[in-house]
């Protein structure tokens, strides 16, 4: 297993020196110049107070980042890797004394291909920024998230993000062709593979795709580009409970098919937050036992919306569904996922609270869902709780508020990961491991896995400096 590697503080001014002076103070800030405040959490963990930091490293390029892992392999300084830190899972947030290194200023959009449909760019690009980017070309990439104005592609990466659209276009893994990451050592290894078909030897960019950093550092990324979309259909429709949503899954995948893109479902729970806690008008009623959002994406906008009414309808008239609201507009639309992106307005709302992220079949997941709100509620009958999820990739969230002080974080996460490994489901569909998860990795994984990924840790970072404490 890797060595985790601890410094002192005299060690730390001596390693940072040398980094300034090789790189300059501009790209590499001291502890005491350094803005650590604003990287020292993500989107709910916090690292420990008191933590020494030895520094911000802020590269501009790959060949800056293979300086900075060169000396700090050779000095022993543990690496810590940054993206936008909207990460759940503590992967981006420093757990022992490290230097951490910030992609934000790696933001250049460096080629779009029309006829290859790629775009090639930095891994410290801003999800949105690639999403225009593409749109100003013609194009369309098709990961979404609730993050996407400050979520940055190394992350996305780094972490196989999912989101909205995966039901269609796949996890992050399927839209990378390539990618350049730089090892502990500063080795740069570049698979900047532009093509969809490439057999030739192992497909070493998996090795760094959702491994979250720790078996190298990823600086440029080579996406996958869609057609745009040239029709949007969007509805909320109601049903009365989850076997019901079921069966209107079966029936718009059988009527729309390949443009099916989205289909949410939202538990009363979260639908009631993200309308009337949040002061939305809700688009339905409330009292349904199921709210699913349901879109398309297709080419001809009258012929799809057409099709898309008259299947709702036929699935009224069926008695799947209670209710349904089909969006006339982009305002519309945008009302309706405006309540599925609501967790990032959770902290007005529902705070202090505890966000879970876990993959079962989706025909176990109504059952699950009943099974620990049960076991949640007795331990904790004062536990708020909301459930939500992209059910047709298998995804399932929860979000869990307990106004107490400190929240039992360890026995809480204890019997939502049990349950999940009971029911042979996976405690991270989305969001990764980091250190939030890693105690409750063998819930997913077997030892002979956990062996085998420590092997492979072993054998890129050997003296243990990336993102220590992380995944494994």
């Amino acid at each position: 297993m890797a060595t985790q590697t601890t410094i002192s503080p005299a060690p730390f001014a001596e390693a940072v020196a040398r980094l300034q002076r090789e790189l300059g103070a501009d790209i590499v800030h001291g502890p005491g110049e350094a803005d650590i405040a604003r990287h020292s959490h993500d989107f709910i963990n916090t690292m420990p107070e008191g933590l020494e930091i030895a520094g911000i490293a802020y590269p501009r390029s790959t060949e800056q980042v293979s300086q900075i892992l060169a000396i700090c392999c050779e000095e022993g300084v543990p690496v810590t890797p940054q993206g936008g830190m909207t990460g759940l899972a503590g992967g981006a947030v420093p757990n022992v004394p490290a230097l951490l290194l910030s992609l934000e200023r790696m933001r250049k959009i460096e080629e779009i291909d029309p006829a290859g449909a790629t775009i090639t760019v930095e891994a410290g690009v801003v999800l949105q920024a690639v999403q225009e980017a593409a749109a100003e070309a013609g194009m369309f990439f098709p990961l979404d998230l609730g993050g996407r104005g400050t979520a940055q592609i190394g992350g996305n990466v780094s972490t196989n993000a999912g989101g909205n659209r995966v039901l269609r276009y796949g996890m992050m893994r399927e839209l990378v062709l390539g990618l350049e990451a730089v090892l502990a050592d500063g080795t740069v290894v570049s698979s900047m593979n532009t093509m969809l078909k490439n057999n030739a030897g192992y497909d070493l960019k998996q090795l760094f795709i959702g491994t979250e950093g720790t078996l190298g550092i990823v600086t440029r990324v080579v996406l996958r580009l869609f057609p745009e979309a040239r029709s949007v259909s969007t509805g909320l429709v109601a049903v009365k409970d989850y076997a019901s949503a079921l069966a209107l899954m079966q029936e718009v995948k059988a009527a729309f098919g390949g443009t099916l893109a989205a289909f949410e479902v939202m538990w009363p729970d979260f639908y009631h937050l993200g309308t009337t806690a949040l002061d939305r008008q809700p688009p339905l009623p409330h009292g349904a036992g199921v709210y699913v959002l349901v879109e398309t994406l297709g080419t001809d906008a009258e012929r799809d919306q057409a099709a898309f009414e008259q299947t709702l309808a036929d699935i009224l008239e069926k008695g799947i569904a209670e209710d349904a609201v089909i969006a006339q507009s982009e305002q519309q639309r945008g009302d309706i996922w405006s309540i599925r992106d609501c967790p990032g307005e959770f902290p007005k709302v529902f705070w202090p609270q505890i966000s879970f992220d876990v993959s079962l079949p989706a025909g176990k997941i109504g059952d699950f869902v009943d099974l620990l709100r049960g076991r949640l509620l007795e331990r904790w009958p004062e536990a708020g709780l909301v459930f939500f999820g992209h059910i047709a990739d298998s995804n399932l969230h929860l979000s869990v508020h307990l106004d107490e002080d400190p929240m039992p974080v360890h026995a809480i996460d204890d019997v939502v990961y049990s349950a999940t490994g009971e029911w042979g489901g996976s405690i991270s569909a989305e969001h990764g491991i980091g250190t939030v998860k890693k105690e409750f990795l063998h819930h997913s994984r077997g030892p002979e896995e956990i062996a085998l990924m420590r092997r492979l840790k072993v054998a890129l970072d050997p003296t243990g400096i990336l993102n220590p404490g992380k995944v494994i």
